[in-house]
This record gives structure tokens, sequence and C-alpha cells, in this order.
């Protein structure tokens, strides 16, 4: 065989197989869903020679990087990070629902990371002086009482209060497909449930970011210098798979899209698997009326670590089998309501701060069907459509 003869065929191939593996890569790259922390030509060159301080958390990583984290890429470009904020379960997200988060240095980094849970929800006057810009990039999962959203809204309040610009880096909402559930009443604002948005709100954080300084709801109708950096290759009807648990009581896709359905449980008696590696995927209570499906709630070091009814048995149902296309739903809940036979002692204090009004534990008290309790909202829905339609980017 005459080598010198094969070259030139030797070369071309060459070539055709690095063209081949170059469009296959940037093909993936173009169909596959970009968070905004993916597209740093958006966002570095504004951010440079800035004194930085971000919000950000183990959700905070670059899909199309490794999954490199946000903090570690700004460093490695040579951006001034001062400071990290972190939201309720810490900053790895290995503390359980309401669990105190401390200040700490991280060990990694050596960057001081502050709470933003707790008694300082809201970044002070001191905490943020001598930063230039700050950054949000959390994954939030769709649903009003989420406490990212809130987080986000007291950085913008903080950043208008004090004439720092804000910027969003956009994140797919796993839950964004559709919206639903009651609108939040005047005077039940909280930690869980800030704006007046239904359960399923149906926006990003961007979006929302955008809607919540559009409507003037920051304290006293300030609006704060904000951008927002999109997402791309995604629209409102992509479904998405989040490549990091968002919470350590949300594991899966499914305990994701059951979550908005799932979390009026907290504001009940019945248990919704905290305590188990399958939580917001089932419910009971320790009395065998409530179903044949049992489990045993026990502390999970890093996702529970006092669950309601720990040690012992619950019987209940077990939703491990529903599909993902799976919407909001008051059946679980009627179901166990029902079951109970305890009226208003099924309910605890937290259950009108979860629904955002009074009516809906009325209703369900009154013996209200789902279809006569989810016709009550209906006409709050369509007005928040109208409003949502003025912010949405990915249509």
């Amino acid at each position: 065989m005459n080598l010198t003869k094969l070259k030139p065929f030797i070369y071309f191939l060459s070539i055709a197989l690095l063209f081949i593996s170059y469009s296959l890569v940037t093909s993936a790259r173009q169909g596959r869903a970009m968070v905004g922390a993916d597209r740093p030509e958006l966002y570095l060159k504004q951010l440079q020679g800035k004194n930085v301080g971000i919000v950000a958390n183990q959700t905070s990583i670059l899909t199309h990087s490794n999954n490199k984290h946000v903090v570690d890429f700004l460093l490695e470009k040579g951006i001034k990070v001062k400071k990290v904020f972190v939201p309720e379960h810490g900053f790895r997200g290995q503390a359980d629902a309401g669990e105190k988060v401390d200040n700490t240095v991280d060990s990694k980094t050596g960057l001081p990371i502050i709470s933003l849970y707790g008694n300082n929800k809201k970044p002070k006057p001191e905490q943020i002086a001598d930063l230039d810009i700050l950054v949000f990039d959390l994954q939030d999962v769709g649903v009003r009482f989420y406490t990212y959203i809130s987080t986000m809204h007291y950085l913008m309040e903080a950043a208008a209060e004090n004439g720092k610009k804000v910027i969003i880096l956009d994140r797919p909402n796993p839950n964004g497909d559709y919206v639903a559930g009651p609108v939040l009443k005047k005077g039940f604002e909280s930690f869980v449930g800030m704006h007046p948005i239904p359960v399923v709100h149906g926006l990003t954080v961007g979006e929302l970011a955008q809607m919540i300084n559009g409507e003037k709801w920051l304290k006293g109708g300030i609006k704060v210098d904000l951008e927002v950096i999109p997402v791309a290759n995604w629209t409102h009807g992509t479904a998405y798979k989040l490549p990091v648990k968002p919470s350590p009581n949300l594991p899966n896709e499914l305990s994701i899209r059951l979550y908005p359905s799932m979390c009026f449980f907290e504001g009940t008696i019945v248990s919704l698997g905290r305590g188990t590696h399958f939580p917001f995927q089932v419910y009971g209570y320790p009395d065998p009326k409530f179903g044949n499906f049992t489990f045993t709630p026990v502390s999970i070091d890093g996702m529970s670590k006092n669950p309601p009814h720990q040690d012992k048995k619950c019987y209940g149902v077990n939703l491990g089998g529903e599909a993902l296309s799976h919407g909001f739903t008051l059946k679980y809940l009627l179901d166990a309501y029902h079951k109970s036979g305890k009226e208003q002692a099924f309910f605890n204090n937290f259950f009108n701060t979860l629904a955002g009004t009074d009516q809906l534990k009325k209703m369900i008290m009154a013996g209200k069907s789902e279809s006569e309790i989810t016709a009550s909202w209906q006409e709050d829905l369509k007005k928040y459509e109208i409003l949502r339609a003025k912010y949405l980017m990915y249509n």
C-alpha cells in the first residue's frame, strides 16, 4: 500500500471528522436548554472590574460546562466576587426546611457566606455597601410558597434602596407549563407568599422579577435597576429535568411535579413523606383508615432531621406511579381530609398561610367538591393570566 498516496485522504478524513464532531456538539448545545449562567457573553463584561455579590446555592451551575458552579466560574474569569448570599437550605442545599442557616466561610473559595434565611431575610445596607452589582442565580420550581422567590424579592428591594444593580441569571421553570391554584389575597402575605400570584405561577424567576419591578411590588413602589440574562432553547411548553435537586426534599422530577399539590399537607396533620427517601410522593397518617400503603418517617441527615410522625408507622397512599404530566390537584388533600374525620383539627395554623387565603379551608370544611373549589378562583386566574402575558419571555 502506498502511504504517500493515502496521506491526503487521511488529512481530509481527519478534517471531516473534526467538522462532524464540532457540528454534533454545536447541535447539542443549540438544542438543549441553556440557562442564563451558560451565556457568559451576555453578562461577564458587565461584571469585569466590579465588586460582585451573588445569591447562589448547589443549583447555581453551568449545565453546558460540566456542571461547574457559577461562583467557581466567575472567579476563574477574574471576576471580583466579594461574598455569597444563600437562601433557605444553605449554600450546599443540605439544611432541612425551616432549619437555621448560619453565616460562614466557603471552605473551597474562602468567600464569606451570608445567610438570607431566618432573621436576615433581606440584605442589610452594610452587607452590600462594598458591592457594585448583585447577581441572583437559583433554580426555582415555579410554586408561590417555594421561598427562593421571596429571597429574590428582598434582594431586589435592598438593591433598589441602596442604588445597586441586579442581574438575574434565569433558569427554566419545571412547572412552567401551566397556571393553577388560588391567588394570594391581601393580608395573607408571608415569606411563603409575598405576591398576588397563584400557587402555580407559570413564570421563571427572571419573568417574575420583571413582574415585581413592573407592578411596583417592592416596598414603597420603588424599582430596581434590573437585567435578566435569558434562557436559550426553552419555552414554557418544554419539559425540563433539573440537573441538581433544588432542595433536600425534592429529589426527582416527580416530587417537583407533585409539589404544588402536596405541599398543602404541611398545613395539616398528615405526613407527605418527610423522613423517607420519597418525600412529596406519598401521604399518610398513623391510622390504617388512611390507606394500605405504609411508611415510617425517620430522621435523615441532610433531608429531614425531625419529620412529622417520626418513628411512627403511617398508612396512606403512594403516588410513585403518577405521570410527569401531572398538574395541580386538590384530590389528595380532600381524600385525606375526608378519611380523617377531624374537620377543624385536620388543619394547623400554617394552612391559610400556604393557601394565601382563608377561603380554601372554609370551602373544604363546607364539603365543597374539587370542581366547586377550583371554580371559585377562575376569575382571579383569568386576571392573572392577562398580567402574566405582559412579562412572558419564552412563548
